[in-house]
């Protein structure tokens, strides 16, 4: 990097941001969540208005906005960048516990409190790139919230450096932090005219050097059964049991094939998540993922259809399947901005590091964001076995990371 060397300060930060609990929570009816998001996001606005930037406020909802005011006489559009503060429900995440293990020579990591627990390198491929570099993971009792911690602490450090360093020429920079990324609604309320942002980077994703220009799309399908119900005992030829039929149902799911635990790469899948009820009623909740729009659809239509099929052999009972959108795939907009991934690749690059072009099986804030009209791929934070207790991030991918962030500004700036 062509610039003033960094003097890192984003595993301090992260180090610190873990330990506070920040969990969502998939049944929670309030915005954010979990209140405790908004502990985290309050020590965010103190050290933002610590290191210089005297807006950072916390919304009413939960979100950090703070603005890196530019120092070039350039016109450059406005940069977003995004990470989220709350940390999956998937795993147990009060009382984290971070630990430093130095000097990574290969082979399986143990997590001293929970010897069930062990970071297998054979399963992990990903540390084989981790020769001689130092592992941030926990004791093995909660998920360590590199997911998004890292991405948090890793922008917090980029404008820290930028605030320590006003010969290095920026345009605007607009800081957004997030809630509830993690139960799906992290841009529900997030203020498009206030953040005044023209493109946007999140921070979020895993392997060093990646750079995320596609994700699923994705939809929620709910297929609510009623069924007959009668006294058990006089039941023969009438009692039509949802519980049962909604058991036909599921039992037409392929068991080779359209299942996350069957499908790689390109491949889309239905994932049946809660299934509820009674004899009475019953209510199947999936949710459905492709990186193609029809393909979607076509997915969802299996799902009606097998739904009809079944219930119609019952005289009395019914069934309504509802389907709502959750995101798209942000590809569709970002093909139209080409720019916006060539910089970025091209910051990668500058950090010393080759860059990677994938897709993420998943969704990001950036998937919605794309289409709220900001434009949005996905950075690499070097999160790894997230919404586990094996999770574990490596500290000089983190500092690539934020080379990488400063790299990006500094690109935009320079080529405007």
């Amino acid at each position: 990097m062509n610039n003033p060397e960094i003097n890192f300060t984003c595993v301090e930060r992260f180090l610190k941001y873990v330990k506070i609990d920040t969990q969502s929570n998939h049944t929670s009816t309030t915005f954010p969540s979990t209140e405790k998001q908004k502990d985290l996001a309050r020590i965010l606005v103190e050290e933002l208005k610590q290191i210089g930037i005297e807006d950072a406020e916390m919304d009413e909802h939960g979100y950090v906005y703070a603005t890196l005011e530019s120092n070039t006489d350039k016109i450059v559009p406005v940069i977003c960048l995004c990470s989220h503060m709350d940390t999956s429900p998937d795993a147990p995440g009060k009382n984290v516990n971070p630990i430093i293990h130095r000097n990574y020579q290969g082979g399986d990591i143990l997590l001293p409190n929970n010897p069930s627990q062990l970071i297998k390198a054979s399963e992990h491929k990903e540390l084989e790139q981790q020769i001689g570099n130092d592992i941030i993971t926990t004791d093995g009792t909660t998920l360590l919230g590199a997911d998004n911690k890292a991405g948090v602490a890793e922008i917090m450090d980029a404008v820290n450096y930028f605030v320590s360093h006003p010969e290095v020429k920026h345009g605007k920079i607009r800081i957004l932090f997030t809630p509830d990324e993690e139960v799906g609604r992290g841009v529900e309320h997030i203020d498009m005219k206030k953040l005044g942002a023209e493109i946007g980077y999140t921070i979020d994703g895993a392997d060093l050097g990646s750079v995320q220009d596609e994700t699923f799309s994705a939809d929620s399908v709910v297929i609510e059964i009623t069924g007959f119900n009668i006294h058990p005992g006089f039941a023969k030829g009438k009692m039509e049991n949802a519980i049962k039929i909604a058991a036909e149902i599921l039992e037409r799911l392929p068991k080779d094939s359209m299942s996350p635990e069957t499908t790689e790469g390109k491949e889309g899948f239905v994932n049946p998540v809660s299934v509820q009820g009674s004899v009475d009623s019953v209510k199947i909740k999936f949710i459905i993922r492709d990186f193609n729009n029809e393909k979607l659809v076509e997915m969802e239509n299996f799902l009606k259809k097998s739904a009809d099929e079944v219930v119609s052999k019952y005289r009395n009972s019914k069934v309504q399947v509802t389907v709502e959108e959750s995101y798209r795939n942000l590809k569709e907009v970002l093909d139209k901005n080409p720019k916006i991934i060539e910089y970025a690749l091209e910051a990668v690059r500058r950090a010393g590091v080759t860059p990677i072009l994938d897709s993420i099986r998943g969704g990001t804030d950036g998937s919605r964001l794309s289409f709220m009209g900001l434009p949005c791929p996905n950075i690499f934070a070097g999160e790894h076995a997230f919404h586990s207790v094996l999770e574990w991030v490596s500290i000089q991918d983190m500092q690539k990371a934020v080379e990488t962030i400063v790299n990006l500004c500094i690109i935009w700036e320079e080529k405007s």
